[in-house]
């Protein structure tokens, strides 16, 4: 079954690679390029829903304290404000499942791309869909020194190669915290706590960059370098250009903001007397004026 997206993605590289001047870590940056792209409506789609669903953690909240008893009503009452807000609660999962097999396809397509034993060219050759292809094996796997069939260590490779699971960790970390900063996750509720779901997000930014960098020192040198292209893609989508982006292709955010500022919970206390006094003071002001000019008429 994954040999039905891995041998496109396969063909699809090694062709680029010839294209490229078989250059093979060009070949690699563009096409994770490419494929972050082509994934690109599913990733906005969930960053949105991610975000939107953040927003309502405090209408939700008092949901579930008005019905802490009954599940049944604080089940309908949820949908209804799902139903409100125009939010899917599965909108986020949906696109996840799509680009998750296309992204481990994209990652086992470097990794056979990249064979370096006889059993592994000769795997490669099967995978290729497109004739003369099989020609170009093997692919050029030396780079600025380093060998990019093997892992990043001395002696196998050159000491300057530890720098990439150090860009490899410096990256991840960096797009973690833009995508907190992205979906609102960094966010406290109003006693200034954190809930679960966002919490365990948030401590994934400390786990994610030392693993994937271990995952860096251990696999080949060339998946390093897809690991920091798709990190950088991933640090641009969640830049302010790209959420401007991300905006404009969702059709914006403006439905769910509003039923939020609606929301007696998130209006704070002394900004709602304020606009009473202020309310007061002008009803008080007009209705002052309107006395005066009638005991005028009643005097003359």
């Amino acid at each position: 079954m994954w040999d039905l997206i891995i041998n496109p993605f396969v063909t699809l590289l090694t062709w680029m690679y010839s294209v490229l001047g078989n250059d093979v870590v060009l070949a690699i940056v563009v096409f994770t390029v490419l494929v972050r792209i082509l994934t690109f409506p599913l990733m906005a789609k969930q960053q949105q829903s991610a975000k939107r669903m953040q927003e309502l953690q405090p209408r939700l909240k008092k949901l579930q304290e008005k019905y802490k008893d009954d599940r049944e009503k604080l089940a309908q009452a949820q949908m209804e404000l799902y139903k409100e807000a125009g939010v899917n609660p599965f909108g986020g999962c949906l696109p996840l499942l799509i680009q998750f097999p296309i992204l481990i396809a994209l990652y086992q397509a470097i990794y056979f791309a990249l064979a370096n034993s006889p059993y592994q060219l000769v795997d490669l050759s099967e995978r290729l869909m497109l004739p003369g292809l099989d020609n170009l094996i093997p692919l050029n796997n030396m780079w600025l020194g380093m060998d990019l069939t093997q892992p990043p260590v001395p002696p196998i490779n050159p000491v300057y190669a530890l720098a990439l699971p150090l860009l490899v960790m410096a990256t991840t970390y960096i797009q973690s915290k833009m995508t907190l900063s992205a979906t609102g996750q960094n966010t406290t509720n109003s006693s200034g706590e954190m809930d679960q779901a966002a919490a365990m997000t948030r401590s994934m930014t400390t786990v994610m960059p030392i693993m994937l960098g271990a995952f860096a020192l251990s696999f080949s040198v060339g998946l390093s370098v897809y690991f920091i292209t798709s990190n950088i893609l991933g640090i641009i989508q969640y830049s302010p250009w790209g959420k401007q982006l991300v905006e404009r292709f969702t059709g914006g955010e403006r439905k769910t903001k509003d039923l939020i500022l609606d929301d007696e919970e998130v209006i704070k206390p002394a900004a709602k007397a304020a606009a009473s006094a202020s309310n007061f003071s002008t009803n008080g002001n007009s209705n002052g004026g309107t006395t005066k000019k009638t005991k005028k008429k009643k005097t003359r």
